[in-house]
């Protein structure tokens, strides 16, 4: 998180009242700022499980998977759910998670990412779906959209939103391509790929390893997560604005599959195969 996004954390709270651990990327002066602001804020200061981890800022590139490996293995839960700031989560959801995974053995959930289906709004008062009937309202008046429907559908397709429309009970999707779901996996994961910085690849990257490592991914029929609109990143500006900079995404990308076809041999020429975008 950095202190451009720090205005969504005391509604984060109200949407989220479990533990949570959260990566600040702050320069000196900035974190002094966050300290103030985390003393006068009544939502913070009322909160005795949340983990504030400070990653003091170096370089031009906003580090995001290093961000999200301090934040995970800092956790104390034997269960993390991995988000990006922008999106809140449903009304409760850590209630419906608790449940979920305190049913049946440990070993049931040790191997599967659970997806929490991702949904975007562009406008920035919402009155924020409590269900998921009203999530559907809200999805046929134009008012939520799929995730990056409009600029990337490839990244949560394999989510099947179509079936998650009416499913009931938690189901199986293969990964595919591109495929970046928001998870809920066992705190042991495998971390994500820190040569990923900025924009590009760094989620797509992890589902991919976790895929060659033989996780199962179910998707959740009564979760959901909505995106919150905000100015463009600086890195989502470079991305479009400078073909160097797509081009070292490229070579990043080319490099990551070759590592995992040389850890996991002939199961991970798929990953060789699929198109690079």
């Amino acid at each position: 998180m950095s202190m451009d996004r720090l205005q969504v954390l005391e509604t984060m709270c109200k949407h989220w009242e479990g533990p949570m651990s959260l990566a600040l990327y702050l320069s000196d002066s900035e974190a002094q700022q966050f300290l103030r602001y985390a003393l006068s804020s009544a939502a913070l200061l009322a909160r005795k499980n949340i983990g504030y981890h400070i990653v003091f800022k170096e370089g031009q590139f906003y580090p995001i998977n290093y961000l999200r490996n301090v934040a995970m293995r800092q956790a104390t839960t034997a269960y993390v759910f991995v988000a990006d700031a922008d999106f809140l989560p449903m009304l409760d959801l850590y209630g419906y998670l608790r449940k979920l995974l305190s049913t049946g053995a440990a070993s049931e959930h040790a191997k599967k990412a659970y997806i929490i289906p991702a949904f975007e709004t562009q406008r920035y008062r919402l009155d924020f779906p409590g269900s998921k009937s009203e999530l559907l309202s809200l999805l046929d008046l134009g008012i939520l959209y799929t995730f990056r429907y409009h600029v990337w559908p490839k990244g949560h397709a394999a989510t099947d939103f179509s079936r998650w429309k009416s499913a009931t009970k938690p189901y199986t999707v293969q990964w595919e391509s591109d495929f970046e779901p928001y998870v809920v996996v066992h705190r042991d994961v495998t971390d994500f790929d820190q040569r990923f910085v900025g924009f590009g690849w760094n989620k797509v990257s992890h589902a991919m390893a976790l895929d060659a490592q033989g996780y199962e991914f179910v998707v959740l029929p009564n979760a959901f997560m909505i995106h919150m609109p905000h100015a463009p990143s600086f890195d989502i500006a470079k991305f479009r604005s400078s073909s160097s900079y797509r081009r070292c995404l490229k070579t990043l990308k080319t490099e990551f599959q070759q590592d995992l076809s040389r850890k996991y041999g002939v199961k991970a020429l798929k990953y060789m195969s699929g198109e690079n975008s």
